[in-house]
């Protein structure tokens, strides 16, 4: 393995009890030393592929960390002792000071549009993946994000901040608990160390879990390099080990492989969509070739339900609102199709690989939508019902996990058959009071009665306990985050607690904690979120 000599971060200054030396010392002396119940089955697959994919690098420690915040259900998936979790040498371990026998960091290489612009070579320029541990359902990668430079750091420092890491993990967390595709997060550590990004903040790492962070800018590299038998090597390690049945299927592989990946793409759109969930950055090097959501940067669940809503201050021109990010997910797999041209015979054979896009996108997205409505079985005319209601939820902006949660109280109440009016206004009284339009709400509401008692064995309170189950009661809001941000940097982690504790159980309404699920203060319309984290 190649050996790098360890530097503080840029700018770290000697204060008073800095343990900077002490940390370099302590790290040099227990890189290879074996922890006695740290874990030890480290495997790495992704650094078998050979240096054309990646550059071998040590994370640049960092003084004096602390533990942040900490997730027991990955560390359980993960297999890993929780009390060695809550370790001084875990802590070590996850903040890039110290290494575990069988660990190999890395950075990969990948190229990428961002914006719409080819942006060319990118890469890990502030991850440094360690290698993979098992899971229940096979091996999770292990990376580090905010660990130090690295080769393909370009202008940046390698670092994370505080503020971008406690999001990270958080929002990971809580699309997990959401049923959404993700990466996950492990932990997050901090340290006093200053990073400049508009101002100066303290550095953070957060450990991030996933089956692969391989990405649809690794094969747009090795396609527009013309490393040809690279990116053939890329496509098979990915269909081997994630996508088989492409090559047990009829046809090119590659071009199986290219309409799988659009399938989970599809359905990780209708899920972001149905939640009203904005990535922000839907960059090709920020699309997961498993079709998971990754790179959580300036994410927002909305509040004010507004179809053109743009989560990412850096986003001036709109490219990735709420709206187009259906359509910007179809570009991506374009990209993603013109990367993996050289290893099809036909360049048709991409384009009816990306076909099914267009049907499979809307009929999922309505699928989730009728679910949401209480509706589990289509049937024709659910889609002027879903789209009335949406139109009606952007004119009057409505708060969007709120309605739908009200929604779903009033089912029963609102649908019983036989229930009499006065029963059923009162049950839809609290849905009604957040429109502005109450006649076009009325109209609207008493369609989707008879919509849901047209079902056959229709069951009111079984129709509301599905959709309870399926509208949350809580979602990671900006203003939610933005707490915990500012209690973290007091050096209160009691709320991030509490948020996290909340988040992994969204259906549920717990007692005592009513205020992660009420309307936003006014101030959180003020919050802008950028690229810069």
């Amino acid at each position: 393995m190649p050996q790098s000599t360890p530097h503080p971060p840029p700018g770290c200054p000697v204060w008073p009890g800095c343990r900077w030396v002490e940390v370099v010392s302590e790290t040099i002396q227990t890189m290879i030393q074996s922890p006695s119940q740290a874990p030890s089955a480290w495997t790495h697959r992704f650094a078998e592929l050979g240096p054309a994919f990646h550059s071998e690098r040590l994370p640049s420690p960092l003084p004096a960390p602390y533990l942040v915040g900490a997730s027991r259900a990955v560390a359980r998936e993960l297999g890993l002792d929780e009390r060695w979790l809550g370790s001084d040498e875990a802590l070590q371990v996850f903040t890039g000071n110290q290494l575990l026998p069988g660990m190999r960091p890395l950075a990969s290489v990948y190229s990428g549009h961002q914006f719409g612009r080819w942006a060319g070579q990118l890469g890990d320029g502030r991850a440094i993946l360690l290698g993979e541990l098992p899971g229940a359902n096979g091996p999770l990668e292990v990376q580090l994000k905010g660990a130090g430079l690295t080769p393909f750091s370009r202008m940046g420092d390698g670092r994370a901040v505080l503020r971008s890491s406690i999001r990270e993990f958080l929002c990971s967390e809580a699309m997990h608990a959401l049923g959404i595709p993700t990466s996950r997060a492990l932990c997050v550590t901090g340290s006093d160390a200053p990073i400049r990004r508009e101002e100066i903040e303290t550095a953070a790492v957060v450990t991030r879990v996933a089956p692969s962070f391989i990405r649809f800018g690794h094969f747009e590299h090795f396609s527009h390099s013309g490393q040809h038998t690279e990116l053939r090597q890329l496509a098979d390690f990915v269909i081997q080990h994630f996508y088989p049945a492409c090559h047990a299927q009829d046809g090119n592989p590659y071009a199986r492989l290219l309409e799988a990946v659009s399938a989970r793409t599809a359905e990780l759109m209708a899920q972001w969509q149905a939640v009203g969930f904005c990535h922000g950055v839907m960059n090709t090097d920020n699309m997961s070739i498993l079709g998971l959501t990754i790179d959580y940067g300036p994410f927002q669940f909305m509040d004010a339900f507004n179809p053109a809503h743009i989560c990412n201050h850096t986003d001036g021109a709109g490219r990735y609102a709420y709206q187009r990010q259906p359509n910007i997910a179809y570009w991506n797999l374009f990209c993603l199709g013109q990367a993996l041209l050289p290893l099809m015979e036909d360049p048709q054979q991409a384009l009816e690989a990306l076909e099914p896009y267009k049907a499979l996108f809307p009929a999922a997205l309505q699928r989730r939508m009728g679910a949401k409505l209480g509706l589990p079985q289509p049937q024709a005319g659910d889609e002027p019902l879903t789209e009335t209601v949406m139109q009606l939820l952007a004119q009057d902006a409505v708060d969007f996990t709120i309605f739908w949660r009200r929604l779903s109280l009033a089912a029963a109440g609102f649908a019983t058959p036989g229930a009499d009016a006065a029963t059923a206004s009162a049950a839809i009284e609290p849905v009604r009071d957040l429109f502005l339009q109450r006649d076009a709400f009325d109209a609207w509401s008493q369609q989707w009665r008879e919509r849901l008692r047209s079902q056959p064995g229709f069951d009111a309170a079984a129709t509301q306990a599905q959709m309870l189950a399926t509208n949350p009661q809580i979602v990671l809001r900006n203003h939610l985050g933005e707490i915990a941000i500012q209690h973290a940097r007091q050096g209160d982690f009691g709320y991030l607690q509490r948020l996290h504790a909340a988040l992994e159980t969204p259906f549920t309404a717990l007692p005592g904690h009513e205020d992660l699920a009420a309307f936003p203060p006014e101030w959180a319309s003020q919050i802008e979120i950028s690229c810069s984290s």
